[in-house]
Formats: C-alpha cells, sequence, structure tokens
C-alpha cells in the first residue's frame, strides 16, 4: 500500500504525556463513512456539492474530527459516476421503447414513472403524514399491479399464447374473434400499433405475423428488460467495489491513491485549499443567525454571574487583580489532566480506550463575516489569529468572542462532544458561560455501507438478478433526477456569480447534515460523561483561581452546585413561592 500522504492543515497541538495522538481528520473513520455516503444518498451528495462546490462564496463550517474536502472529492466523483450511468439507462429505455414499438412506453414507461413519483410524493421523512402516505400507497400499488400485469402477458406470449389469425391474446378477457380486455377493442381487429405492416415499419422490425404479444414479440421485450437489468446491476456492483477498494478502512489511509483526489479539477483545487484552510483553524468566521454551526445541537449551555467579593481573612489586604488569561492559564492545565488514565489502568498505556484521552483543548475566536471583503481575505493566517485571539480575550464584544474549546471525539470521530467556556471579567463581576454542544453520530445508512456492499457480494447470482429486476422499473425516473440535479447544480454554479459575491458564513454543515436523529444510550451516557467531567474541571478552575487572588468564593460554589445539579437558585424572592408540580400559587396580599 502506498504510503499515505495528508494535507497540511490546521491541527491541535500534541498531547501532553498520558494522552493519545488525534486521529488525522482526513483518514478518520467518519471522513471514510461521509464519502460512502455520497454513493449512497443523492440528495446528501447533492447538498454537499451545493455548499462546498457551488457556493464558493462561503465559508466552510469547523470540520469537527473530519475533512469536508476529502468528503466533496468524493461526492463529485459519485455524481460523475451516477450520471454515466443514469444517461446510459435513460439511453437502453429510450432504445426499447424505440424497438417495442411504443407499447413498452404505454405499459412498461407509465407504470415505472409513477413508481418514482410515488416517492417524491411520500417524501424523504421517517415518519411521512396521512396526505402524503396514502397517496404514494395508492400510486406504488397500482403502478406495480400494471407491471405485474403486463409481465404475466410477456410470460404468456413466450409460450405463444397469441394467435395472429384472429388477434386472441388469452389472460386479456374476450374471445377468439374479439380483441377486448386491456386494450378496450370490442370488434375482430387487432389495433393497428399492434398489427402494422413490416414495411410500415421499416426493415428489421417483427414480422406481421409476430407482432403484438406474439413469441418474438415477448422475447424482444424480456430482452430490453434484461439489458437494463443487467445496467443496474453493474452500477451497484461499481459501488461495492468502490467500497471494498478506495472507500475499504484500509484503502481509505491510502490518501495519495484515493481516485477521488487524483483529477485535474482546477475548481475542486483550488477549493479544497481553502476548505483545508479554514475547516481546522483555531478562528470560526461565522453567519449571526448560527455562530456554533458545524458543532452540533446545543446540550443544556448555562452561565454563572457573581461580584467579586474580597475574601474576609485577607483582612485588610486587597485581592489581586485577576484577568480572564489568569484564569484560563488555571483552567486549562486541568482539563488536559483528563487525558491520563486511572492509576489502576494497565501498564500499557496505549491499551487504554477511554476517548478523554484523546481530548483537545485550544483557544477560540469567533468573528462574524459581515465586512469581509472576500473570502480569501479571511484571517486565517498564524499572525492574524494571534491579534484576534489577544484582543477578544479581555474584551466583552457582541460579534468577536474568545472561548477555550474543548472537544472529545468519541466512537471513532462518530460521537463529537464540543465544550465551548467563556469567562468575562468586568465591572467587579465575573461571569462563566459553558455551551455543551454535541454531533449526533452518522446516519445508520451511512455506518452500514460495508455491510451492505458485503451483502450484495455474497448474493448468488440468482439473488443479485432478482435485487436487479426489482429495482428495475424504478430506474427510469431515479435517471431522470440525477440527470435533473446535475442540470440545476450546473446551471445555478454557472449563473450565480457565487464567485465575485460577497463572502459569506457556512449555511448548512456536511457533518450536522450527515449525523442521525437520536443517539444510542450508550453513547448518551458517554457524553454526560465527558461533559460532566469536562464541566467539574472548569468550575474547579475557576475557584482556584478566584481563591488565589484572594476573592470570597463561598457565592460561586452556591451558584455552581445548583446550576450544575439541574437546579435554581432563587437568590432574592418576594411573593409566593412553589416547589413541586401541579401547584397553584395565589397573592392574595
Amino acid at each position: 500500500m502506498t504510503q499515505a500522504h495528508v494535507p497540511q492543515q490546521a491541527q491541535p497541538a500534541e498531547p501532553e504525556a498520558g494522552g493519545l495522538p488525534p486521529v488525522h481528520p482526513s483518514l478518520s473513520e467518519a471522513t471514510r463513512l461521509m464519502a460512502a455516503g455520497t454513493y449512497l444518498d443523492a440528495e446528501y451528495r447533492d447538498a454537499v456539492i451545493d455548499e462546498l462546490y457551488v457556493h464558493e462564496e462561503r465559508i466552510v463550517a469547523p470540520s469537527l474530527g473530519f475533512d469536508a474536502a476529502r468528503v466533496l472529492a468524493h461526492a463529485l466523483r459519485a455524481r460523475t459516476l451516477e450520471l454515466a450511468w443514469a444517461l446510459g439507462i435513460l439511453a437502453l429505455w429510450l432504445l426499447s421503447v424505440v424497438l417495442t414499438h411504443f407499447v413498452m412506453l404505454v405499459l412498461f414507461v407509465v407504470p415505472s414513472l409513477i413508481l418514482g413519483l410515488a416517492r417524491l410524493i411520500r417524501g424523504t421523512a421517517r415518519v411521512a403524514p396521512w396526505y402524503r402516505t396514502v397517496p404514494a400507497f395508492l400510486a406504488r400499488w397500482w403502478a406495480r399491479a400494471v407491471l405485474a400485469f403486463f409481465a404475466v402477458a410477456v410470460v404468456i406470449s413466450l409460450f405463444g399464447g397469441y394467435d395472429s389469425s384472429d388477434g386472441y391474446v388469452p389472460g386479456y378477457g374476450g374471445s377468439p374473434g374479439s380483441y377486448g380486455g386491456a386494450f378496450g377493442h370490442s370488434s375482430g381487429a387487432v389495433p393497428s400499433y399492434l398489427t402494422g405492416s413490416a414495411e410500415a415499419v421499416g426493415p428489421g422490425a417483427f414480422d406481421v405475423a409476430d407482432r403484438g404479444f406474439s413469441p418474438g414479440y415477448g422475447w424482444g421485450i424480456l430482452a430490453c428488460f434484461a439489458v437494463l437489468a443487467l445496467c443496474v446491476a453493474l452500477r451497484h456492483v461499481q459501488f461495492t467495489r468502490v467500497m471494498a477498494g478506495e472507500l475499504s478502512p484500509e484503502g481509505f489511509q491510502d490518501f495519495a491513491g484515493d481516485p477521488a483526489q487524483n483529477n485535474d479539477n482546477a475548481r475542486l483545487q483550488r477549493l479544497s485549499a481553502l476548505i483545508r484552510a479554514e475547516q481546522h483553524a483555531p478562528l470560526a468566521v461565522y453567519r449571526a443567525d448560527a455562530p456554533f454551526r458545524g458543532a452540533g445541537d446545543p446540550l443544556d449551555p448555562w452561565s454563572v454571574s457573581i461580584q467579586l467579593r474580597p475574601r474576609t481573612s485577607l483582612g485588610e489586604r486587597a485581592p489581586e487583580p485577576i484577568s480572564n488569561a489568569e484564569i484560563l492559564r488555571i483552567v486549562e492545565p486541568l482539563i488536559t489532566r483528563l487525558r491520563v488514565p486511572a492509576p489502576t489502568a494497565p501498564a500499557q498505556a496505549l491499551a487504554v480506550r477511554d476517548r478523554l484521552r484523546q481530548l483537545e483543548v485550544a483557544e477560540y475566536v469567533f468573528l462574524p463575516v459581515d465586512g469581509l471583503p472576500s473570502r480569501a481575505r479571511a484571517p486565517y493566517g498564524e499572525g492574524q489569529f494571534e491579534q484576534h485571539r489577544a484582543a477578544a480575550l479581555e474584551e466583552g464584544g457582541e460579534a468577536r468572542r474568545h472561548f477555550l474549546r474543548i472537544r472529545v471525539g468519541g466512537w471513532e470521530e462518530h460521537l463529537v462532544t464540543t465544550v465551548y467556556v467563556r469567562v468575562h471579567t468586568q465591572g467587579g463581576m465575573l461571569v462563566l458561560e459553558i455551551a455543551p454542544h454535541v454531533l449526533a453520530p452518522l446516519r445508520e445508512d451511512f455506518i452500514r455501507a460495508d455491510r451492505v456492499a458485503h451483502a450484495f457480494r455474497c448474493r448468488t447470482p440468482l439473488g443479485k438478478a432478482a435485487w436487479a429486476l426489482w429495482r428495475t422499473p424504478g430506474s427510469l425516473m431515479a435517471s431522470l433526477l440525477v440527470v435533473g440535479r446535475a442540470a440545476r447544480s450546473g446551471w445555478v454554479r454557472l449563473s450565480g456569480g457565487y464567485g465575485r459575491a460577497l463572502p459569506d458564513g457556512p449555511a448548512c454543515s456536511v457533518r450536522e447534515l450527515a449525523a442521525a436523529p437520536d443517539a444510542s444510550l450508550f453513547q448518551a451516557m458517554d457524553c454526560r460523561r465527558y461533559v460532566k467531567s469536562i464541566e467539574d474541571r472548569v468550575t474547579s478552575g475557576v475557584r482556584s483561581a478566584l481563591y488565589e487572588a484572594g476573592y470570597d468564593t463561598g457565592q460561586f460554589e452556591q451558584k455552581i452546585i445548583n446550576v450544575t445539579q439541574g437546579g435554581v437558585m432563587i437568590e432574592n424572592a418576594r411573593g409566593a413561592i412553589s416547589v413541586g408540580d401541579h401547584n397553584t400559587v395565589k397573592n392574595e396580599g
């Protein structure tokens, strides 16, 4: 295997003794499964391309534990492959319609389109409303019934079920000498589009005696469907080869040999360089409506504020001035000690798999995108960041804010827990803000991509044929949607002029789009453990900083106990107070 060569990009500092080196984001399991998701889900693939490739004016959201540029490369490759297959399948459908003298258009194409429309009517929601479910159900089963009816007629025709002398088709109603049932003809004449002469149809057409549902005609329809089913199967075979090759757990580590990265798309190379400069930098340029985009869902953020009072035991001596930087200087070592395994852990440090050992701590600055002249002018340089960090550390600005970011990538970066900590002292007050966020695990279908590919490879030839035949009718609408989406994306990119647009913050995070709605109980327990451990170390560090500077910590300790335990502390109460559920409070004073 070729030695992996990953691109240079901003990385967290090396862990101290007791910690474990983090996995490079370009080689992480989350990146691999998100790349696999672009082959599985066309809507997700289109969302990735729209956010990272079409709207080039948008600065990428922070990529916690993955490489968005590599996901984008696979999304573009997946769309190219899917588009090639879609155009080929559409061409085969058109050829089949011509060869079968347009009977296939009426009896096969229309139900196939209805099947595709049923999926659109139903939508992608896990639980669709009844006004979507019912019409989709009726349309789906009507199309299946028509296709099944037509399939039976074709099978009957293979055994000589059509008599060209009187137009009788067994199983279609009517009787010898009449052509009724499905086509609605009551006379003995066979419809002209089924019995036209060879001269009218042209050379190479079916003979007059073989028109309609004659054995030759039935074999022709069967051959067309077999070729279509073969293309559907080969398309999935290509996906299984991708999952067994460059997207396998071993093959994904070979960054230099990844076919998605080795292309001459200049636009992709230019945007990938921008993404890799932005996604792991210690600075986020954000939209005002979503400053924490990319970090996931907030998990019970809270804050406390206290008045800084001298400790009575100091006597006449005044407490020392305390700054935000001094408090963070004391807090950070306490947090990094969470990487150290327990004293009773095995002697081999690497045997301890607790993800707290890969905990990352870094100072982080948020900047609004408003006023930035261009995306290329974003202050991601080391000197520019240091200027913003130093200025934001001691200020309480509304737009530019400084945080201490603590991140834990659990479950192979599937469950990412991030705690943002901000301390601000001004006017004799101290404010502590803690904003935990959690990125839910990846979607189940993305996680099971390897199993899906392996299960198809394990099928017998008969099983693969049945799998392809079941999906062949729906391939028409699916191919039309692929071509339509690609055409729309290309039109928006060419006509939007986004290369000259004003810079904008991220509209979405491709990692958040790939997140499952819920986490397992084990994962939820781990997330709570990470957050509680970090919050305890942060509050202990702030308390120690206040005590060492000579300030009273009693009020701070009381508020922390109430807030962290989910209680409510009432400092001044006037009127009636009720504790518990289902109470009625009246003030008649």
